[in-house]
């Protein structure tokens, strides 16, 4: 089980995230549009003002149920070790271990 403290900090992130999702959005747009340096610096000191944990980079996956950061299937949203024992126990539909 990951730390309670750094569950909630990735959960910061991700509000963060989605709040200044659509600024971002609009400013690069707005980046690409503008042909004069000048400009295209003006708006990425824009960009930049806004603040660290807003990028989606710095977001990471982690697992729904363990908070585990690595191993981490996009499908499932579960750790490879969740999985496996979920899949043991025939909780995940459509899943079956393999055994030869």
């Amino acid at each position: 089980m990951a730390r309670k403290s750094l569950i909630q900090r990735e959960k910061k992130k991700q509000r963060l995230e989605r709040k200044y999702t659509l600024l971002r959005q609009s400013l690069k747009k707005e980046m690409s549009e503008v042909s004069s340096l000048d400009e295209k610096l003006e708006i990425y000191r824009k960009l930049q003002s806004s603040p660290r944990n807003s990028a989606p980079t710095r977001l990471r996956r982690r697992c729904s149920t363990t908070g585990r950061p690595r191993a981490n299937y996009r499908d499932f949203e579960l750790s490879g070790y969740i999985i496996r024992e979920m899949a043991h126990a025939c909780l995940l539909a459509g899943v079956t271990k393999s055994s030869w």
